[in-house]
């Protein structure tokens, strides 16, 4: 086990999952711990696979969210974290930046200009024109990852759904979308099995930990946490531009 990448884990997912982009946390943490970027995109995504199927099950399992609407975005998910990974060797990391710093500005102005507005409704439908950007997302998260959550979290909550149903949601789509990615990336060899165990223990505690939190939050508080991690996010990308 390597316990300074169980720590980074914990702590990243712990964030990630109450406001998103626990990557932006993680990567930076493991690239200083000295490890080769495949390598933590890699183990991010085998990570992720299992830290957000154990949030959102337990989500589910308290009827926090319909599993059939989830469902329904499958395909679009799967086939754009695949296809993201496919061309992560395509790309590399200064232009993904570049796309994520425009991606969260635009987040952070829609939250800014236009109120989510919380919804008392039982099942909320998710609508199938944002079935395209749920597919673009996925690819991201394939590519490179940070900062997906929160667009994932500003989608469905501007689409109307509670805060712990954008929780389920997120979680869902990331556990879709990190499963066509890492199984991408395992078929090309890509792997430090050390690393990722080590990475995915501790993502699962992390989880787990913030569903629990995620149930004591207000509405309120939880749009003012995601602005705030926008902002962090925003502010580090470009430090990584100029630096």
């Amino acid at each position: 086990m390597e316990w300074p990448i169980f720590f980074i884990g914990t702590a990243a997912t712990f964030i990630g999952t109450l406001a998103g982009s626990g990557g932006m946390i993680n990567m930076p943490l493991m690239l200083m711990y000295g490890l080769p970027i495949h390598t933590i995109i890699s183990s991010n995504k085998f990570a992720n696979t299992l830290s957000s199927f154990s949030s959102f099950a337990v989500l589910v399992k308290k009827k926090e969210a319909n599993v059939k609407e989830m469902a329904a975005t499958a395909p679009f998910t799967i086939g754009g974290g695949i296809l993201g990974a496919y061309f992560t060797s395509q790309l590399n990391g200064e232009v993904m930046t570049v796309i994520a710093l425009f991606l969260l500005l635009f987040a952070l102005g829609l939250n800014l200009l236009k109120k989510p507005q919380e919804q008392k409704m039982a099942e909320p439908r998710l609508k199938k024109r944002l079935y395209p950007l749920v597919f673009g997302i996925g690819a991201y998260d394939g590519m490179f990852g940070p900062g997906q959550g929160t667009l994932l979290m500003y989608t469905f909550l501007h689409n109307g759904f509670t805060y712990i149903k954008s929780v389920a949601f997120t979680r869902f789509q990331t556990f879709l979308s990190c499963t066509g990615a890492f199984t991408a990336y395992a078929f090309s060899g890509i792997m430090n099995w050390n690393i990722a165990l080590s990475l995915a223990a501790g993502s699962i505690l992390g989880a787990q930990i913030a569903v629990l939190f995620a149930a004591k939050l207000s509405f309120k508080q939880a749009a003012w946490l995601i602005r705030l991690i926008t902002v962090l996010l925003i502010l580090q990308l470009f430090y990584n531009l100029i630096v």
